[in-house]
């Protein structure tokens, strides 16, 4: 996680606050994105914290790259 701001007025297609994230790949790019599977605040969003990728379907033509804290252990 290169860095991050918490949108406090949320788009109606998403519930609640929201992060909106800078991060940092291995291959060297840094791609905007949404981290899901945590909470969405300063406490629980650490720079330079693991992320690993998720694809979440939005319909039969597309699918979202986001990224999730990388489980304990993980290569990433």
């Amino acid at each position: 996680l290169d860095s991050y701001v918490i949108n406090h007025r949320p788009h109606p297609a998403f519930e609640g606050h929201y992060a909106i994230a800078l991060v940092a790949l291995e291959e060297g790019p840094r791609m905007m994105s949404n981290i899901v599977g945590c909470e969405q605040t300063p406490e629980a969003l650490v720079l330079d914290m693991p992320l690993e990728v998720t694809f979440e379907p939005q319909n039969d033509s597309i699918t979202l790259p986001l990224f999730r804290p990388a489980a304990e252990g993980s290569n990433t």
